[in-house]
């Protein structure tokens, strides 16, 4: 068999700005790029392992595995294969096929297919419609009140901390007092967050965090990381009764070579950059405040937002694709000829994007690029 060429090459990072908010914060540092090459192998992270990964100590995954906790504020850490493993791992611990679990309205889609995998339940707390869009505390509070009055028991309510459809940066503290006083704990998903922002698990009132290595963690993936606290330990990290020192619900191991050593390569990285959020934040109303006075162009969620994913609908540029000979794709075309990528081919009626990590160089030619390109055009509309 002859085997074709598969196009394994990439520059995307090296010529253009990418500003793709899935990609922002898994850009790897120099030190994760130099892991990814000495770690590369499947089972590189295992020369020396007795049986657990999480107890390996060359390389010092133990003591990373410790250091992680102490990041996220949880008693215990362990990496999973993505966000995804980790709702499922506690969904499969706390949960019996036909439980009911409340989420929230903005969930991502892998929250869904978690808990249906898992056989569950879901009963969704609505955000408040357009033009916020925002999960309230409010809103979890009735949905458990209306099952507790149906004599609903409710196993688990998840909340996503920062959605990826408006980067709306929910108030996970006051939603945890509400689900802890209905005696249900809470697990957070964080893959928008964990390692973007300072994340305190139990100031946050969560019982469970899950995070993304490689959306939000500097990591090359597919990895996430998994923390919670000690009384749900006997539950989460039981063992096998056959393998006695497997961790049943990490179904022994999970995360061997590259995405654990880079993982552990970024976390220094990592947790200098969130100390940057603040001007992260910032910069992000910045460019929406401008963004904002071309004249059909107006930020969906929360403002002013509170985090880097910023979702924009863009009239502008969808009347000037219903005159451009290319249509809908004349937006990406224009950013392609000014090393700008990211929004999708054929989206002009709105679009997401994030400039987190940016210089502020960098941040201004993206903000300029938007209004010469409206410039270019405006004559055409009028």
């Amino acid at each position: 068999m002859e085997c074709q060429d598969y196009g394994l090459t990439r520059n995307t990072e090296k010529i253009n700005l990418n500003l793709n908010p899935l990609q922002r914060g898994g850009v790897l540092p120099v030190e994760a790029r130099k892991a990814l090459y000495e770690f590369s192998d499947g089972y590189s992270v295992c020369d020396y392992c007795s049986g657990r990964l999480d107890e390996i100590s060359k390389p010092m995954i133990k003591d990373f595995l410790e250091d992680l906790a102490l990041f996220v504020n949880t008693d215990h850490a362990r990496t999973v294969h993505g966000a995804r493993e980790g709702k499922f791992a506690v969904m499969h611990a706390l949960c019996k096929p036909g439980d009911t679990i409340v989420i929230d309205g903005n969930a991502h889609y892998t929250t869904h297919v978690a808990a249906e995998r898992a056989g569950l339940n879901m009963v969704e707390v609505p955000n408040n419609e357009y033009p916020n869009y925002e999960i309230t505390p409010e809103g979890y509070k009735e949905v458990l009140d209306d099952l507790n009055d149906q004599g609903e028991e409710v196993s688990l309510a998840l909340l996503t901390h920062v959605d990826g459809n408006y980067g709306n940066l929910s108030d996970a503290s006051s939603i945890g007092k509400i689900t802890h006083n209905a005696g249900v704990p809470l697990l957070l998903n964080c893959a928008y967050s964990m390692g973007r922002l300072p994340i305190d698990a139990k100031a946050l009132n969560a019982d469970f965090v899950v995070g993304s290595g490689h959306k939000s963690m500097a990591a090359s993936g597919p990895i996430g990381v998994l923390g919670l606290k000690e009384e749900w330990a006997d539950i989460l990290l039981k063992k096998s009764h056959r393998h006695g020192v497997k961790e049943l619900e990490m179904l022994g191991c999970t995360s061997r070579g590259a995405p654990i050593a880079t993982l552990m390569a970024s976390l220094p990285f990592v947790i200098e950059r969130i100390k940057n959020w603040d001007n992260e934040v910032n910069d992000t109303r910045e460019f929406v405040k401008h963004m904002e006075k071309i004249e059909g162009i107006v930020q969906l969620g929360v403002k002013p937002t509170k985090h880097d994913l910023i979702r924009l609908n863009t009239l502008i540029f969808d009347e000037i694709a219903a005159k451009h000979p290319r249509r809908g794709f004349f937006l990406y075309e224009e950013l392609k000829k000014r090393n700008i990528v990211g929004i999708k081919r054929g989206q002009t009626k709105w679009f997401k994007c994030s400039l987190y990590g940016f210089n502020s160089e960098q941040k201004g030619y993206i903000l300029n690029s938007f209004m010469e390109i409206v410039d270019k055009y405006q004559s055409n509309l009028d």
